[in-house]
């Protein structure tokens, strides 16, 4: 029966069961086959499509009626590329089970290609370097079992990233089934109109796919061929996908690229258009009124893969609304930080300057290199003999990278000889540097060992002298390329490696490239990604500047997800909501803003809590210290004190105290959720215009170490030990405030409050009719020693200089209009979208030359 369904199922969809059994059947008898498979095979049919139309198995898909399952059993283009990542990938069951499922998810949210007429626009938000050309290369093979029979791959702007999708495509879709894909574009050649009568290669039993650049001449070429009679002629019947990869990228509100693609979507009557990306902001900015690429339809995420290293794993990030707990919060000891004294020998400070610019290699620019060098021995001894990468990106300008060439070489030339010497003084720089290395990050279980620094450094030799240095820009003619034979290469380069490009085995990166967009900064992260095997060896140099934006983006990003999958689960498009983005200070969203608005947050409903500390820094320490004396002297003249069941209550505060304490306590850097001044203006806001918050309650939380004088009061301390993060100056405590502290002033047990929910605790407070008025400020003082509850886990003494004063801050209410304080978010309005001029060279109508 199998060799016979997918016409079958073919015939039926489109004509009916009858002439489906007419039409196989008669084929049947011709071979002198047994009719009764056509019987089996109708009742096959039928049972797939009650299937999907009972709603019993069908993917919920929100906005969407539900009619996708997945692939049946005639599918004839997705199994050959299961196949090939089962058998030629050696895919673990679990990592198939997602891709097939994430595919899944994205072809129920596209219509029916049974309608006359239809069309879809969505985007599927993945991770930098996570995946996402998988998963569309999934949902092609899916969409083409659908019938879909023209793809069209938006590749980039450039020809590296360009080719690198084709190359994968080629393998994975026309290799594995070549007689029913037809290839119209390949790795040396974009789109050009092929020979003939268009009937020829638009047919319903093959399908064809083009991977195309996004340059004006390129897509000119596409459209004018899209739009001849011929062409119309087939495509009034074939349905017709489009794949926009990086598609925040050329795609949105630029002067001929975004026109072309609206163009393109017009070419047929049956049309599907796929966003894809990891830094979706300019796409959710896109004005939902205009007939342009906002994702109406649906925004889905990509799952997080098994073993991908994100922002949060590197940076770590803050605890988000909506989240209790986070396992990757303190992030891993893997970035070394550049000092601002060095950035001038590093970068030329002007654009003055360039012309005859020549780089110092500083220490940290060394120590980055020795350890690239270092890694990859690690990975040899591991028997990894897979690409290694050290990447170097300190300017976007070609000639300041062309810089790096000359020393970097010199410095390699120079390492190799002085080893093969036995130069005590190098040896000694490459101690120094594998003991803090090695020590920095533990080894995950099943990634084997760490040889002795003896033998790393005997393969030391020939893996320096194996380094190849390459500087990869637009101009350049080595550029950065993978074959068939390992590399050892540093690639030195700007935008050619900051987007969609896969840089394999990336181990090191030494990042001081300013940028003020978050779009910008995160599609530049390549070493964000999988790192099978050595997990534990990649390090990034970059500013602590650099370092505090990326962990702020790591938290915009987890929000933003969790908006996206919130949205899904209760059944809303992005036409019903849009998605809000986090805004930053100092930082842009994105160039193109398009019709984003402010919108306003409150603190009502919010409980607020430090985490991070300078624990060395014994000034700073003490006047927190002194802000909470004062705190709670001055209340205790004015409140009434309640004490027991290991806190102590100071009621009826007046606002004012509150005020002056936060205009004195110091909130860390890295906690930019709790703001002092922003608190202090929320509560100024409610106290003025009547919202509440003129009397607080004030609760210090004891426990039993130590004991400490706030005010007049004789307290216990509490004890926080800190993560082992490699950070000394900052102390990480991740949790400070329990749950059941958010009702430390409302008569519930602690065993209750532990059952009950954070939104059933809230509103215990918005009910009681005392309290649903009043802020809770909760101090912990605690001990300076901390010592961990546990050894041999992933915390450390604390060990402060001082007493430490953490704080958290409980505030009633619900988010209204009236409550709204800052705009902290920014989403889509319905005004309409500007074009923002372009000076890249994907704006012209000059191609970029095709690599040979």
């Amino acid at each position: 029966m199998s060799d016979f369904y997918p016409m079958f199922a073919g015939w039926a969809k489109k004509f009916g069961v009858d002439q489906a059994v007419e039409k196989v059947g008669s084929l049947v008898r011709t071979i002198g086959g047994d009719m009764a498979v056509v019987d089996e095979m109708a009742l096959q049919y039928e049972a797939d499509v009650a299937k999907i139309q009972s709603g019993g198995p069908a993917i919920i898909a929100a906005g969407q009626p539900k009619w996708y399952s997945g692939p049946s059993e005639g599918s004839v283009y997705w199994p050959p590329v299961r196949d090939y990542f089962i058998n030629e990938e050696v895919w673990p069951v679990e990592r198939m089970g997602q891709l097939d499922n994430s595919s899944n998810v994205v072809v129920a949210h596209t219509p029916r290609t049974d309608s006359s007429t239809f069309s879809s626009q969505g985007l599927v938000v993945g991770y930098v370097q996570s995946g996402k050309t998988t998963n569309f290369i999934s949902v092609i093979a899916k969409m083409a079992d659908e019938d879909y029979r023209l793809i069209i791959v938006l590749s980039g702007v450039h020809n590296g990233l360009r080719k690198q999708t084709q190359q994968r495509l080629s393998r994975q879709l026309s290799e594995t089934l070549p007689e029913k894909w037809k290839l119209l574009t390949d790795e040396t050649r974009d789109f050009h109109a092929p020979p003939g009568n268009p009937l020829a290669t638009l047919t319903s039993d093959q399908t064809a796919v083009a991977v195309v650049k996004k340059n004006a001449a390129v897509l000119k070429r596409l459209v004018t061929w899209l739009e001849l009679q011929p062409s119309q002629q087939a495509l009034r019947q074939l349905p017709v996908l489009i794949i926009d990869d990086e598609a925040d990228q050329a795609s949105v509100a630029t002067k001929s690229i975004n026109p072309l693609i609206r163009r393109l979507l017009k070419v047929a009557k049956k049309r599907t258009y796929i966003g894809y990306t990891a830094t979706p902001f300019a796409n959710v900015f896109i004005d939902p009124a205009s007939e342009d690429l906002y994702p109406n339809d649906f925004i889905l995420n990509l799952p997080r893969p098994e073993g991908y290293f994100g922002p949060e794993k590197i940076f770590g990030r803050d605890i988000v609304e909506g989240e209790d707990d986070l396992p990757d919060a303190e992030g891993r000891n893997m970035i070394r930080i550049v000092p601002p004294e060095t950035l001038n020998l590093l970068r030329p400070v002007s654009p003055a300057d360039v012309p005859g610019f020549a780089p110092s290699l500083t220490n940290e620019l060394k120590d980055a290199i020795l350890w690239f060098w270092f890694a990859t021995a690690i990975r040899r001894y591991r028997n990894d003999a897979g690409h290694s990468t050290m990447l170097v990106h300190v300017s976007e300008r070609i000639a300041v990278q062309e810089s790096y060439r000359l020393p970097i070489g010199e410095y390699r030339d120079r390492v190799l000889r002085q080893l093969l010497d036995e130069d005590t003084n190098t040896l000694d720089e490459l101690r120094r540097v594998w003991d803090r290395e090695t020590e920095a990050v533990p080894v995950p279980s099943g990634v084997g060992s760490v040889p002795s620094f003896d033998a790393a450094v005997e393969l030391l030799p020939s893996i320096i002298e194996s380094s190849k240095v390459i500087v990869d820009n637009f101009r350049s003619k080595d550029r950065l390329q993978y074959g068939e034979e390992p590399q050892i290469a540093i690639a030195v380069g700007g935008n050619t490696l900051s987007r969609g490009l896969t840089l394999e085995g990336l181990v090191v990166s030494f990042f001081i490239r300013t940028a003020r967009a978050y779009d910008t900064l995160l599609q530049m992260g390549r070493w964000f990604g999988f790192r099978p095997g050595y997990e534990d060896l990649p390090r990034i140099w970059m500013t602590e500047e650099l370092r505090l934006n990326f962990r702020h983006l790591a938290s915009v990003e987890a929000e933003m997800r969790l908006d996206i999958d919130g949205y899904q689960k209760v059944g809303l498009t992005p036409l019903d909501v849009a998605v809000k983005i986090r805004t930053h200070p100092a930082l842009q969203i994105t160039a193109k803003m398009g019709a984003a608005q402010p919108q306003y947050i409150s603190f009502a409903g919010r409980r607020l809590q430090t985490r991070f500390f300078r624990s060395e820094d014994r000034d700073w320490l003490r006047s927190n210290r002194t802000a909470a004396d004062r705190l709670i002297r001055a209340a205790t003249q004015f409140g009434v004190v309640d004490r027991g069941n290991g806190r102590v209550l100071v009621r009826d505060v007046p606002a004012r105290l509150v005020l002056d304490f936060f205009d004195s306590y110091q909130v860390h850097e890295d906690s930019p959720d709790l703001e002092s001044a922003l608190v202090a203006k929320y509560i100024r806001s409610q106290t003025s215009s009547g919202g509440g918050l003129d009397y607080w309650t004030i609760a210090i939380v004891e426990s039993d170490a130590g004991e400490i004088l706030l005010g007049d009061v004789q307290v216990s301390g509490v004890t926080r030990s800190k993560l082992n993060d490699g950070r000394p100056e900052r102390a990480d405590i991740k949790t400070l405030m329990s749950k059941q502290d958010r009702v430390l002033d409302l008569d519930v047990s602690t065993a209750d409050a532990k059952a009950l929910a954070e939104p059933q605790l809230m509103q215990l407070r918005n009910d009681d009719p005392v309290h649903r008025g009043r802020g809770l400020l909760v101090i912990y003082p605690i001990e300076p020693t901390s010592p961990p509850l546990a050894s041999g886990g992933d915390r450390v003494e604390l060990n402060a200089a001082d007493w430490v004063i953490g704080i958290g801050v409980v505030f009633p209410g619900q988010a209204s209009p009236k409550t709204r304080l800052a705009a902290t978010h920014v989403a889509v309005s319905l005004e309409n979208v500007s074009l923002i001029e372009e000076s890249e060279a994907y704006e012209t109508d000059t191609e970029e030359p095709l690599d040979a």
